[in-house]
């Protein structure tokens, strides 16, 4: 007896896009002698165990195997846990993050609530008793102590599990201490709240008050019996949380931490280490000014150590504000047209890098991840390298084409690397620049190589990659589907074997499936990024110039042309179908922005402003106005919408509207809602279904 080999989408949706197995979360410890990561057993195992690689003799062993610590028992998440990962779109299962202290010698965690600390060179690990559950355990510096959240407190705790106390206690409902609050952890990438000092005596812990942010609920339509979950939603236009910055002490002894609150109320970074004070990046609420704030940790003042002002908007960058060991500011800057690294006032980068992070500052140099800038001589279309920077010149880390990135400590460095023409993550130890080992990935093979060429369309050089079928002879014109996100903060062309493994499935279904980038992604040069500003519409301009370009080199059938795409890419493929039906014929929209007042504040402001002072813009980049749909187009297409009942980002009401604006209007449509699904989709038969759901739909309305 044969048994059927499971279909593409069925695997896809098992092994969590091929990524679980994969190691990732890696740390270096100081001395360089090992290097921690986190990795499940294959690649469909969602629950991850806790390794160290000795970088001497390359072995690798266990610190921490979640099954064994939890004695077999299945884990049991908190609504404040599930929110954090829901916020960090962490599917996985198992220790899904890990914090060390300065020697990467002891390690803690939290499994189902509860607190665990791994020894790491001794590859034991226990569990300390505590109240919980527990959120974001994090060891002190020195390594005698553990901070955590539980119940919205601050605790510390001694790393043998003596002395458990409270340091911060909410004293309303509303408030919790050392927690990102929503926007900060769904849009300014910070996913936590308190950070130790270099002393180990004290922490920087910040409290958030979600009191005066509106309130909405999120009903489950397929369990009546269930009540809403209240979520406090801070709509764009409305109010905050109210976040504020203390100095705690172990002995209890708080101080606040002061700044012009009212005209800068985010706090976008926290930076705490020995090479300066604490260094805070606090932005005004439109973005479009900044300030780098040193803390007196004594008294709490705080002095400016540089501002930042643009006409549009300030972005935030991973790595940074922070010190470089010999105490010079080192900031991501977009300066004369170009995204530069700037240590002190010098920028050490120019036009031909587009710097996108700062992976690691040391005497000698910053090793960094950039993109080729306006200014490069080769376009490496969907490239991302690592480099060494400093006052003498620019060195590049990784070599092959792809995607890189990289951790470094104790002159060893972790380089993580995706490339075009092998699947899924190749991560190599080097030492002085040389490999000395390999961190081994359990990740499926996908069974599957994208046919994709990458290539520019339109007078713009939009980035773009296309894919035909695998079988394919070239004879005749394909109906051809668009498959982009489109938004800023997200590459869909990047030079990586794995991100079309979907594209390449649908183009196997029959399609010429075209991937572009246009204004707004993350790109060559800030002007590029800033285009959006004031009017998200210029993203479907550059699908259609870059489709209507490809035609002229590539056998697509523009009488059959459908658009598919999640969230910001759902939001453009209903734009697409409904301002401009002379291009598109079909569209799928997952989890659409349809109204953009209706989403949240630090993103949609960002790019759209105010609400109340800039209805056009929000008018202009919407689906739906009060009295219907916002300036549809003749003729109908079809459209199929897509939602999760429990998406509390983007919610459902976004949907609902839509939909109740084209069955006012007449225009036939279908929609698809997903039980229990939020805005990840990790339900192996629901992601499976939805693939197959989303080729009958295609097919049926391209069909001449």
């Amino acid at each position: 007896m044969t048994t059927e080999p499971v279909s593409f989408p069925r695997r896809h949706a098992r092994t969590q896009r091929f990524t679980l197995g994969a190691p990732r979360a890696f740390a270096v410890a100081p001395d360089g002698s090992r290097v921690v990561f986190l990795r499940s057993s294959s690649g469909t195992d969602p629950a991850s165990s806790l390794w160290v690689l000795d970088t001497a003799d390359g072995q690798e062993r266990v610190a921490a195997d979640p099954r064994a610590l939890l004695g077999g028992a299945s884990e049991d998440l908190s609504a404040e846990e599930r929110a954090r990962r829901e916020r960090s779109r962490e599917g996985g299962a198992g220790i899904v993050s890990q914090a060390t202290d300065a020697a990467v010698e002891l390690a803690s965690f939290a499994l189902s609530g509860r607190l665990f600390t791994a020894e790491l060179r001794a590859g034991t690990a226990r569990e300390l008793t505590v109240p919980g559950p527990v959120i974001d355990p994090r060891p002190s510096p020195d390594g005698r102590h553990i901070a955590y959240v539980a119940q919205g407190a601050l605790r510390v705790v001694g790393a043998e599990g003596e002395g458990d106390r409270a340091l911060a206690e909410p004293e309303s409902e509303g408030v919790t201490y050392g927690l990102a609050e929503f926007i900060a952890a769904e849009e300014m990438g910070r996913y936590r709240g308190f950070w130790w000092g270099p002393e180990s005596d004290s922490l920087l812990v910040a409290r958030a008050d979600d009191t005066p942010v509106r309130r909405w609920w999120i009903a489950d339509p397929a369990r009546p019996e269930r009540e809403p979950q209240q979520v406090a939603y801070p709509a764009a236009g409305t109010a905050n949380a109210e976040v504020r910055l203390f100095v705690i002490g172990l002995d209890g002894v708080r101080t606040e931490v002061a700044w012009d609150r009212a005209r800068y109320p985010y706090l976008a970074r926290v930076h705490w280490s020995a090479a300066g004070a604490p260094l805070l990046l606090v932005q005004a609420r439109d973005q479009r000014s900044q300030l780098f704030l040193a803390v007196d940790p004594a008294t709490g003042a705080t002095r400016m150590v540089h501002a930042d002002e643009d006409p549009q908007w300030l972005d935030l960058f991973p790595g940074v504000p922070c010190w470089s060991p010999s105490g010079h500011l080192v900031r991501i800057a977009d300066e004369g047209g170009a995204r530069v690294l700037t240590v002190g006032e010098r920028p050490l980068t120019g036009p031909q890098l587009h710097v996108r992070a700062v992976l690691d500052v040391s005497d000698d140099d910053v090793l960094i991840s950039a993109s080729a800038g306006e200014g490069a001589a080769e376009p490496e279309i969907g490239e991302v390298h690592v480099y060494r920077v400093n006052e003498l010149g620019v060195e590049r880390v990784s070599q092959e084409p792809g995607v890189h990135s990289a951790v470094r400590a104790g002159g060893v460095t972790v380089l993580v690397s995706h490339t075009p023409d092998r699947p899924g993550v190749q991560v190599r130890v080097l030492r002085d620049g040389k490999q000395t080992a390999t961190v081994r990935s359990h990740a499926e093979d996908p069974g599957l190589t994208p046919r994709v060429t990458l290539t520019e369309g339109g007078a713009r050089r939009i980035p773009c990659a296309v894919l035909m079928p695998r079988d394919y002879a070239g004879d005749t014109p394909l109906p051809v589907l668009l498959d982009p996100y489109g938004g800023p903060h997200a590459s869909r062309v990047v030079a990586a074997h794995n991100a079309y493994l979907t594209s390449q499935w649908f183009a196997d279904q029959g399609f010429a499936v075209v991937v572009a980038d246009g204004r707004g992604t993350p790109g060559r040069s800030p002007s590029w990024e800033k285009a959006v500003h004031g009017d998200f519409t210029v993203s479907l301009d550059d699908q259609v110039d870059a489709l209507q370009d490809l035609a002229k080199s590539h056998p697509l059938d523009l009488s059959r042309v459908a658009i598919r795409g999640w969230s910001y890419g759902g939001w453009l493929a209903g734009l697409a179908v409904l301002r401009r039906p002379d291009v598109f014929h079909a569209g799928i929209a997952g989890a659409p922005v349809t109204d953009w007042r209706l989403y949240d504040t630090h993103y949609t402001e960002r790019y759209l402003g105010d609400p109340a002072a800039r209805p056009e813009s929000y008018a202009k980049s919407s689906l739906i106005t009060e009295d219907g749909l916002s300036s549809p187009a003749e003729p109908h297409r079809p459209l199929m919408i897509v939602h999760g009942l429990a998406d509390d980002n983007v919610v459902v009401a976004h949907a609902l509207r839509l939909s109740s604006a084209l069955l006012a209007a007449g225009r036939p449509h279908e929609v698809l809602p997903l039980s229990g699904v939020t805005h990840m989709t990790p339900q192996e038969q629901v992601a499976e279904n939805l693939l197959l759901l989303q080729v009958d739909f295609l097919k049926r309305s391209l069909a001449q």
